[in-house]
């Protein structure tokens, strides 16, 4: 379970926090990113101080994609290492780490901090192999199975180079 009860942090010592975020959970509605796998978390919140909270947690899953240069379907595992300060002071918050709680909760949610980080690390674009050829242009094929019969285009403003090059070799 992602929210820990504050009334378990009075009893002292740190609470031990575990849990998933399955791919269609609400918490991830909106995000640009499609999941092959539950995110899988585990951490530790402990109180630091007067109304403030710190958790330290690590989550883990696969983020589906496609290379962006021959299209094919790819899995990127992702491995997060996470640290959020959750407090009641509004002055804290301007550090990008911290979350709001109001004074009277009686649990934090860690959701938004797993959440954030995973929107941050999931790559945008990503390669099947560094040395990717793609596709061809013209024919669509894969060119990291063997090159095409295309010829190779060239556009009409490189004509006078060409010629020019010509002129140079003859």
């Amino acid at each position: 379970m992602l929210r820990v009860d504050l009334r378990e942090l009075a009893r002292g010592g740190a609470v031990e926090t575990q849990g998933e975020l399955k791919q269609d959970d609400p918490a991830l509605e909106g995000v640009d990113i499609s999941l092959r796998d539950p995110v899988s978390v585990t951490g530790r919140l402990q109180s630091i101080g007067e109304g403030r909270f710190y958790w330290q947690g690590a989550a883990r899953t696969v983020v589906e994609g496609e290379c962006r240069r021959c299209l094919t379907p790819l899995g990127t595992p992702l491995q997060l290492e996470i640290g959020a300060l959750f407090t009641h002071d509004p002055d804290a918050l301007d550090d990008p780490d911290s979350y709001a709680v109001a004074p009277d909760a009686t649990e934090i949610d860690v959701t938004p901090a797993v959440r954030e980080e995973l929107l941050l690390a999931a790559p945008r674009f990503v390669l099947c192999r560094d040395d990717c050829k793609g596709l061809c242009p013209q024919c669509g094929k894969d060119l990291n199975a063997g090159p095409c019969d295309c010829e190779p285009a060239t556009e009409a403003r490189w004509q006078p180079l060409k010629a020019l090059k010509d002129k140079l070799r003859s």
